[in-house]
């Protein structure tokens, strides 16, 4: 026996938006639908189901059986279920669809009735360890050997009753292990398990046949407990669903509802039904590409259900008593004279009891009425050729249904009283859809064990019961019921209205001839049938095919006598259709290239065109890879030198094309938005919002045809991302997402190759630069560390030495041309940081920006500045781009010209040297400060050498100030300033020392800001203190250049 476990569906993608599909936004009502969903393509697959379904038909054999934890049941269970045993050709109806033609669902395979085993005989040999079926017994074979599906439920396999077992503490397999091995060994070759579930006493177990078996998909099982507590197993239901073929969703539920003849346990069973109902969740349904449903279903979302088991519904409004002798009258023909259950039947029968009757196909006590039933006269004559009771003797001339001796009528005047019936006429259980084949056969419970036809014989003498159920229902009839109801309820509303109208009283004015009163005459004219007709009809599944189910047969096994319930069994036809799974791919892909067709021609495109740009003062191969590779390329890119990409976004499709830029998807840490904080986007246009706010997404409306442009721009300044850049923990390397509304993503990757840069590094780092410049040491680390002289290849950092140079020579330079020229306009120096703060308004903008950028690739390549300042610039731009870049540089450092550790030194000692019993002068304080930076040679002659410069451009300034014709902006003045420059150590007097004093506490002022690291945080005053103290130490070292000479 092969045993097939389900595999498990595959986890479910989460849900959301992804980058490259089509994104869920409004779009123009008037543009063209497209027609390329998951929903359409769904429909239009189905459309051409016919090409890749197939119609099958197969059985479905259900069985149901409390076997009471007996011992010796599972001998019996192959025999019965899977052989057909267990028939009495007296009590059983042996076929449903007499009109079937030829084709009968019922053959015997083998013996006949004189071969037969006796009743008695079967009885008396009866033995745990031996099945109790009868020997040489005709077998009956529903449908042949056609049974795909065997489905069966069993109830009570351990004793219910211990709180072990009920609480679910048994995990003990050894009772499910038998009754699948008696089950398996019956079955034909090739069958194979496809779905088993246990709880507690409960057990369903699904079979199917080898060429069914590769068609099921999708198996879920579960339990549901409604015992103790609600909740504990010992009642409740297991549950299986599979799909069949891809296209029919079948649910078997195996339950044992509360016992008791009482009205609460009638009430406690229909509770239990309904929580079953409420609780049983299956797995969600995935086909076999693994797509699947978002939630799982319940019962009454599939196609076909069946529902069985001990449901426990008894006869109601009757004697239990009386109803055993009536049914005994048919079962005594079962023995013989001097037979042990035979001798039984008739001691009870003719014992003084109340007689009873059957009138117009209804259970009555004739005893009122003068009458004596046929039953009573049956039992209280003792002729041997008194007429049969089961219409085969000497009534035989009649039909079973007219003859008030069949066991046919007898049965019928019992079944009014079944509960199961009235609960669902009350729509109070299994109402909604439910129905049940023909009870042609005796209740099934309670007989003594071991017996064909003996009742409860014991104290209690349980009156006989058709606790054991099949029920079905098709997706069909449940709709059906729930269309009925909406009828129903759409009277009632209308009924009430006219009530509130008054309509009613008009009525009754108007002495209409007939009135409907829908809280009565719903329930008189209409009741749900308590059978269904065995005709099959068209199903419509919930995936849109077409099914019938048929039933074929519906009977219990009388014969089977190793437990107090009678097991029963129904067989199905079901056609139904099948997925052949390679025809359907085929179909899927053809589909969807005709759709993909069709949302081309209705979607908007648009096409993405790159200039693939090259810089003429790019000239390392790297960057002529850019003219190649895919996305934006930005080539080398420098600090502070942006670069300008264009590209071109064309509309090429048949309707508007709304785009614009979507956020990106970026790690945790990195900056969001629609682009990186170094790149700024330009179109050529207004954006439709006519809004130029950048947190805002803009979008454009391209007609067909139409075009628009669009600047990338790439700008690194932040000193940050310069310093994660120098350090290679970032890249230039990101994506840009074009999103174009109702169409598809585009994804423009953005790439560059970083040039290192002197600026956002130490002074320890820019000491040990070998010649040429950190462009030498590209992909490299200067040797050494911050804490050793290994590697030290400078004093101080070139790049500090060259500016400083520059700018002293660029002050002398620009004072001369400014004579020279004759400016009548006002001079720059008037400004007393000038040139350490561009003059506003000079029109230079372009010039000095163009000059910066060239002074900072001569910084980073180890080239003087003056071999890269542009021609076309005159002193003054120069001037003002080396100043500006000095700053930029020193305020770039990572420690600073004095590091945070230093100054702290520093403050502490100017603090010491404050209070007034320290008689310290100005000269003692520098001579401290410049003990302290002596700790750290290379910081020590940077501090030098920028205040020594700055002492040089003050006194350059003041000379030409002092010279009398500078005000009147004479070249002979400017001439002479720059011959007779002050130098440190000029004497200064008057006003003009005073004017330098401004000027150097303005520079001191910039440059503290730009070279001391001092802590961060503190109380505003003493952050306030601290920039003062700053101030003052760079103030005092400018000044002292030239204040001991004056």
């Amino acid at each position: 026996m092969a045993h097939r476990h389900p595999a498990p569906s595959p986890a479910s993608p989460p849900i959301q938006t992804t980058p490259g599909a089509y994104p869920s936004t409004p779009g123009d009502p008037d543009a063209p639908t497209i027609v390329s969903t998951q929903s359409s393509l769904s429909q239009a697959v189905y459309q051409r189901r016919s090409e890749f379904t197939r119609s099958y038909t197969t059985k479905v054999k259900v069985g149901t059986w409390n076997v009471a934890s007996l011992t010796g049941t599972e001998k019996d269970v192959g025999g019965w279920f899977v052989g057909g045993k267990g028939l009495s050709d007296t009590l059983n109806h042996l076929a449903i669809d007499q009109e079937n033609g030829s084709e009968r669902h019922y053959r015997r395979r083998s013996g006949t009735a004189d071969t037969v085993e006796s009743s008695a005989s079967q009885e008396k040999r009866r033995s745990k360890k031996n099945s109790t079926l009868p020997q040489h017994e005709d077998v009956y074979i529903t449908g042949g050997e056609n049974i795909g599906l065997y489905v069966l439920g069993l109830q009570e396999l351990v004793n219910i009753s211990s709180v072990t077992t009920a609480l679910g503490f048994d995990t003990d397999q050894t009772p499910g292990k038998k009754w699948k091995e008696a089950i398996e060994k019956a079955l034909p070759g090739g069958y194979e398990l496809v779905a088993e579930e246990k709880l507690a006493g409960l057990y369903l177990v699904i079979y199917a046949s080898p060429t069914l078996a590769p068609q099921i998909t999708s198996v879920s099982t579960t339990s549901v407990g409604t015992g103790l507590a609600g909740l504990l197993g010992n009642k409740g239901a297991v549950t299986a669903r599979i799909v069949l073929g891809e296209t029919t969703r079948i649910v078997f539920v195996n339950c044992h509802l509360t016992a008791g003849v009482e009205k609460g346990s009638l009430e406690r069973r229909n509770w239990d039904a309904a929580q079953v109902v409420s609780r049983t969740k299956f797995d969600p349904i995935s086909d076999r590409s693994g797509v699947m449903e978002e939630f799982g279903e319940g019962i009454g979302d599939e196609d076909f259900a069946f529902w069985f088991g001990d449901l426990n519904y008894r006869l109601e409004s009757m004697p239990g008593d009386d109803v055993r002798r009536l049914l005994m009258l048919h079962t005594r023909y079962e023995y013989g004279k001097g037979q042990a259950s035979g001798e039984k039947i008739e001691e009870e029968l003719a014992a003084q009891r109340s007689p009873v009757s059957i009138k117009n196909g209804r259970f009555v006590d004739p005893t009122s009425e003068g009458e004596k039933s046929p039953a009573l006269a049956a039992s209280t004559s003792s002729s041997e050729s008194s007429p049969s009771l089961d219409g085969n003797a000497s009534s035989s001339h009649l039909e079973p249904a007219t003859d008030p001796a069949s066991l046919q009528t007898t049965l019928s005047s019992l079944l009014p009283h079944d509960q199961l019936h009235a609960q669902m006429r009350a729509r109070k259980a299994f109402y909604d859809g439910w129905q049940e084949g023909p009870i042609d056969f005796l209740p099934t419970y309670k007989y003594d064990v071991g017996s064909v036809g003996m009742f409860d014989s014991s104290e209690k003498k349980r009156g006989p019961s058709w606790c054991d159920r099949i029920l079905y229902r098709s997706r069909k009839n449940k709709q059906e019921y729930e269309a009925k109801v909406r009828e129903e309820q759409e009277v009632k509303r209308v009924d009430a209205e006219m009530k509130a109208r008054g309509i009613d009283k008009e009525a009754e004015d108007e002495a209409i001839l007939f009135e409907y009163d829908p809280e009565t005459d719903a329930d008189h004219d209409y009741q749900e049938e308590e059978t269904s007709s065995v005709d099959s009809e068209v199903v419509e599944t919930k995936a849109g095919f077409e099914d019938k189910l048929h039933l074929d047969s519906y009977t219990s096994h009388q014969r089977v006598l190793s437990s107090d319930h009678k097991p029963l069994d129904a067989v199905f036809t079901l056609d139904y259709e099948a997925v052949d799974p390679q025809l359907k791919a085929k179909i899927h892909q053809e589909v969807a290239r005709e759709l993909d067709k069709a949302e081309n021609e209705g979607r908007p495109v648009v096409t993405v065109v790159i200039d693939h740009h090259h810089d003429h003062d790019d000239n390392m191969p790297e960057d002529v890879e850019c003219a190649t590779s895919e996305g934006v390329n930005f080539g080398h890119v420098k600090y502070n030198h942006p670069k300008t990409r264009n590209i071109t976004i064309a509309n090429t499709g048949r309707v508007q094309a709304t785009v614009g830029f979507a956020d990106r998807s970026v790690d945790e840490g990195h900056s969001t938005g629609v682009a990186p904080p170094w790149l700024s986007i330009k179109f050529d246009r207004l954006s439709d919002s006519r809004e130029m706010n950048r947190s805002t997404l803009q979008q454009y409306t391209l007609e067909p045809g139409d075009a628009a442009n669009v600047e990338l721009t790439i700008l690194v300044s932040d000193i940050n991302a310069v310093r994660a850049l120098n350090d290679g923990s970032e890249k230039i390397d990101d994506v840009l997402v074009l999103r174009i509304q109702d169409g598809r993503d585009y994804f423009l990757p953005l790439r560059g190759t970083w040039l290192q840069s002197a600026f956002g590094r130490s002074i320890d780092r820019l000491i040990r630069l070998p010649e040429g410049g950190i462009r030498k040491l590209q992909h490299q680390h200067p040797h050494g560390s911050n804490h050793s002289d290994e590697g030290v290849k400078w004093s101080a950092p070139r790049e500090i030495l060259r500016l400083t140079e520059a700018t002293e020579e660029l002050v002398e330079r620009t004072i001369a041309e400014w004579g020279m020229r004759g400016e009548e306009a006002k001079p720059p120096w008037d400004d007393l940081v000038w040139p350490f703060a561009r003059h506003a308004g000079d029109g230079n903008h372009k010039e000095v920006k163009s000059a910066q950028q060239h002074i900072r690739e001569a910084l980073d390549s180890d080239l003087p500045i003056s071999q890269v300042l542009p021609i076309e610039a005159n002193a003054l731009q120069r001037l003002e781009a080396v100043a500006e870049v000095l700053l930029e540089l020193l305020s770039s450092l990572e420690d600073g010209v004095i590091p945070e550790g230093l100054w702290t030194q520093i403050e502490r000692a100017l603090t010491e040297s404050a209070n007034p019993k320290n008689h310290f002068s100005g000269e003692d304080e520098r001579m401290q400060i410049l003990e302290i930076l002596s700790t750290s040679s290379a910081h020590s002659v940077s501090f030098t050498l920028i205040t020594f410069m700055l002492s040089r451009v003050s006194g350059e300034i003041q000379s030409i100030e002092a010279t009398p014709d500078s005000q009147e902006g004479g070249s002979d003045a400017a001439s002479r300033s720059s011959k007779e420059s002050t130098r440190p150590g000029t004497s200064v007097q008057g006003t003009d020392k005073t004017r330098r004093i401004e000027r150097e506490g303005a520079y001191a002022n910039v440059f503290a800001q730009a070279m001391i690291r001092a802590p961060v945080g503190g109380k505003d005053r003493e952050r306030k203190a601290s920039e003062a103290r700053r101030k003052n130490v760079v103030e005092s070292f400018v000044r002292s250049k030239w204040e001991g000479e004056t």
